[in-house]
């Protein structure tokens, strides 16, 4: 089996479960190691067993690192871990292949229920944290292009989605980044996003009643969201009866930037990736 990642070290942030956990599990498959960060003390053991389970399965090393990317300190932290973890002792060699800036949380709500904490909250997680992480990373960054960094925006940054004033901000704002990174570290690594929408997992099923509403005539016209009997699960294709499609599922959404992370991606950058199945289409 190929494994164009061999030898190479990458950093999932919110990489314990969901999306994280797929990407990581996409990455491992290619050979690369693996930095898993975490922030909840209730995420230590499903990050540990992640692990273990990635090592053995793939004959690569996974370390998981509790670190709070929303905090002012927790990115150098998580870059001082990794470090700690993944010099090499016979030449001190130090070096960030990959960043997957996947954690993130989202606060809806109408405007006027919006707090100013909800606002601090969710742009610490979702903006500052990836800045900070960057930040931190840059001088271990390689020197030759063949960096990759990846960040999981949403299709809530273009799609005005009620209730998601905020969410939707920080996307936008991610997005932005995206774009000013490609510059700035092009000797270093190619800068890239992707725009999941609807996506298996808990994130998803807490929304509203009247979130899931609201989304009803964008699920309905994305074509790849569509449940197939015979290829989806029962359980999967009549909950797509009530919703009008399916969402995602977590490999999916890994497999994109997976590729987006491979050396045959290298003429591409500053850009976001559709990985929402057809739910947005942009030029």
């Amino acid at each position: 089996m190929s494994r164009p990642l061999e030898g190479k070290l990458a950093i999932v942030t919110g990489g314990s479960r969901g999306i994280g956990a797929a990407i990581a599990e996409n990455l491992a498959s290619k050979g690369c190691d693996l930095v898993l960060n975490y922030t909840s003390s209730s995420s230590t053991e499903p990050a540990a067993a992640l692990a273990a389970q990635l090592s053995s399965a793939h004959n690569i090393r996974a370390v998981p690192v509790q670190a709070d990317v929303g905090t002012t300190t927790g990115p150098a932290a998580l870059i001082a871990a990794a470090r700690e973890r993944f010099t090499d002792p016979a030449t001190g060699r130090f070096q960030i292949d990959i960043i997957i800036n996947n954690a993130g949380i989202a606060r809806n709500a109408l405007l006027p229920a919006v707090t100013v904490e909800d606002f601090e909250a969710t742009y610490r997680v979702n903006v500052l944290g990836p800045l900070l992480l960057v930040q931190a990373a840059q001088p271990f960054l390689p020197t030759d292009r063949s960096g990759r960094i990846v960040n999981i925006s949403s299709v809530s940054s273009s799609t005005g989605f009620v209730t998601q004033s905020v969410y939707g901000g920080t996307k936008a704002a991610l997005e932005a980044m995206t774009r000013t990174w490609a510059r700035e570290l092009a000797e270093n690594a190619t800068v890239n996003a992707v725009n999941p929408g609807p996506v298996e997992g808990p994130m998803y099923a807490s929304n509203t009643p009247e979130f899931l509403e609201g989304i009803h005539g964008w699920v309905l016209h994305t074509p790849l969201m569509r449940a197939r009997e015979g290829v989806d699960s029962a359980e999967v294709v009549k909950e797509a009866q009530k919703s009008g499609g399916r969402p995602a599922y977590t490999a999916e959404v890994a497999g994109i930037v997976g590729m987006l992370c491979g050396p045959e991606a290298g003429w591409c950058t500053g850009q976001v990736v559709c990985a929402n199945g057809g739910m947005v289409m942009l030029h």
